[in-house]
């Protein structure tokens, strides 16, 4: 087996706990308990061995990591093992004092995450209110001299103000501002069909995003991320399974992808029992879809096979209820037709908001949704 390349980015899931209670979050239906999350000397002993495995940056994330009282001392052990530090949240929470002390421990960066340039309907998506919150915070950040990044998931319910979410951008003086559909995983996958755009949406809104690239070239970067549901071409996993970047969850489950936890029988490892070093390089969980040994038809023989890598293996499974099948999204996957047929959603039904209890189906039964949305 050759040793694969050494990561550059580490997700660092310091929590699963959040005030937000947005229906399109992808943690996992069942979220982890405060009692099971990491202590500061375990995430900084992740850092230190993520740092010797060749990590450059790490995202400090969650859920809200700004729930974690010790946050201050997991910044400064990261910013201490040599990474590049940014800090991804809902803002509420971030006050000045609190900002004041992350900035003493190191942090470089933050990305505020934004539902909704309208204060009422970004409240409603969130589930609370948080819009001045979150207005407050892109202040504190630009005051304190750290790059500010926005991020907005897309959906049905907020892809047609593009327009407004740039103008709120420039006016929080935003450094970057990344607008990604919705991915379906974990409570997005719960409420597919309450959050899936239409098509006239999307187009409409990639002549949007192209008319502000052209207007703020050079002045606000604009990332675009693209639902594959409708592209016909899968996007590349993570730029490959095991590549480029790993996920530490909240009680040192470390994932290939963000996603990977509910691909059954992954056995994925965990921190507490092997170095990352060992989890990176030579266990079964990082190495099973790397490569391209791994594909199926016609992913193996497809001249696409090292840009997309099969596309994603947790999509897959979600969709066919097989990790190793050709990824849908794709339009020479046999299960593509079906996929689009997902797409078309006339009634969307009411969105299940992010909870920390036992998620409910949209069958109003409790428990998981089925993983095979697709049938061959």
């Amino acid at each position: 087996m050759t040793t694969p390349a050494p990561p550059w980015a580490l997700l660092s899931e310091l929590t699963h706990a959040c005030p937000l209670h947005c229906g399109y979050c992808s943690n996992p239906l069942e979220l982890t308990r405060r009692s099971r999350e990491l202590a500061a000397e375990q995430w900084a002993a992740v850092f230190t061995q993520a740092a010797e495995l060749g990590v450059l940056h790490t995202h400090l994330s969650g859920g809200e990591p700004l729930l974690r009282r010790d946050l201050e001392d997991i910044t400064r052990a990261a910013v201490r093992a040599g990474l590049y530090t940014q800090l991804v949240t809902s803002g509420v929470g971030l006050t000045a004092t609190r900002l004041d002390a992350l900035v003493d421990a190191g942090l470089h960066s933050v990305q505020l995450s934004v539902q909704h340039a309208d204060p009422v309907k970004s409240d409603e998506i969130g589930g609370r209110r948080s819009f001045d919150a979150k207005r407050t915070a892109a202040q504190l950040v630009k005051e304190h001299g750290l790059p500010l990044g926005i991020n907005v998931v897309l959906h049905r319910h907020n892809l047609e103000a593009i327009d407004d979410l740039m103008t709120l951008a420039v006016s929080w003086h935003a450094d970057r501002i990344e607008l990604a559909n919705t991915q379906f995983y974990g409570w997005g996958l719960l409420n597919r069909a309450a959050l899936m755009p239409t098509r006239d949406q999307l187009a409409a809104a990639t002549e949007t995003v192209d008319r502000w690239r052209r207007k703020l070239d050079g002045v606000l970067d604009i990332t675009w991320v693209v639902p594959d549901y409708f592209s016909g071409t899968p996007k590349p996993c993570m730029g490959g399974w095991g590549a480029v970047s790993l996920t530490v969850t909240p009680d040192g489950t470390a994932l290939p992808c963000p996603a990977a936890a509910s691909i059954p029988g992954l056995d994925a490892p965990n921190i507490a029992d092997h170095s990352l070093r060992w989890i990176w390089e030579e266990s079964p969980a990082f190495n099973t879809y790397r490569g391209t040994d791994w594909m199926p038809s016609p992913c193996r023989t497809c001249d696409r096979r090292t840009e997309d890598f099969g596309g994603c293996r947790c999509q897959a499974h979600a969709l066919t209820g097989d990790a190793t099948r050709t990824d849908p999204a794709c339009s020479l996957s046999p299960d593509h037709p079906a996929l689009i047929s997902l797409t078309r959603v006339s009634e969307p039904p009411t969105i299940v908001p992010r909870r920390p209890t036992a998620a409910t189906n949209p069958t109003g039964t409790s428990g998981s949704p089925p993983r095979a949305s697709l049938r061959h």
